[in-house]
């Protein structure tokens, strides 16, 4: 099956598995990010449409190719970010600037071609471009869906442990309406990291 024929409600979602991105927006060389992309699979379109109130409906309606799409990404934080104190704090807003940055360039250029794109503030949860929502998305619960990443309840937080990394990892994701191959090209923009 074709990925043109291919529909986002099929068992997988994954159109590409996760990589090791070099952020060649970010000032700092280590600033990597582990990137992958799918079609926003039905777990999770009930949840998009309650964080976005259907906003991406009013891009590109003339375009038959467009897909709902889903970019996580996890930073591999120098911290186990269960942890609590300054420090960790301090890796947080690093790491927050890092994606901030990253996610930006990749809804800016995929809106400066038509498309559809935000990006979830992972403090927050709620959307940063846009205004007229205010429904939290769970980066966690995204990464469980998407990824299969496991996760374990700490209090009243759940906590999202990356095979590799463990609890050090900070989730946040990009969502686009495009079509898959512009995805596809505008991610290999990014070199993969060492």
């Amino acid at each position: 099956m074709s990925e043109q024929q291919r529909h986002p409600s099929d068992t997988s979602s994954i159109i590409l598995p996760p990589r090791l991105v070099r952020n060649t927006q970010s000032a700092n060389p280590d600033d990597d990010l582990e990137c992958s992309l799918h079609y926003l699979p039905k777990p999770l379109l009930r949840e998009f449409s309650h964080v976005f109130n259907n906003e991406h409906v009013r891009f590109g309606s003339n375009d038959g190719n467009l897909q709902l799409l889903a970019i996580p990404t996890n930073q591999r934080a120098r911290e186990d970010l269960v942890a609590v104190g300054d420090h960790i704090e301090a890796e947080k807003d690093r790491l927050l600037n890092v994606f901030l940055t990253f996610g930006k360039c990749i809804c800016e250029q995929l809106r400066s071609q038509g498309y559809w794109a935000d990006y979830i503030d992972p403090c927050s949860g709620l959307p940063m471009i846009s205004l007229n929502c205010n429904k939290v998305y769970s980066e966690v619960d995204g990464m469980e869906c998407l990824l299969n990443y496991k996760a374990y309840n700490a209090g009243f937080c759940k906590i999202l442990t990356h095979p590799k990394w463990g609890s050090a990892v900070y989730p946040a994701t990009i969502f686009a309406y495009a079509p898959v191959d512009v995805a596809k090209s505008l991610m290999a923009l990014f070199p993969s990291a060492s």
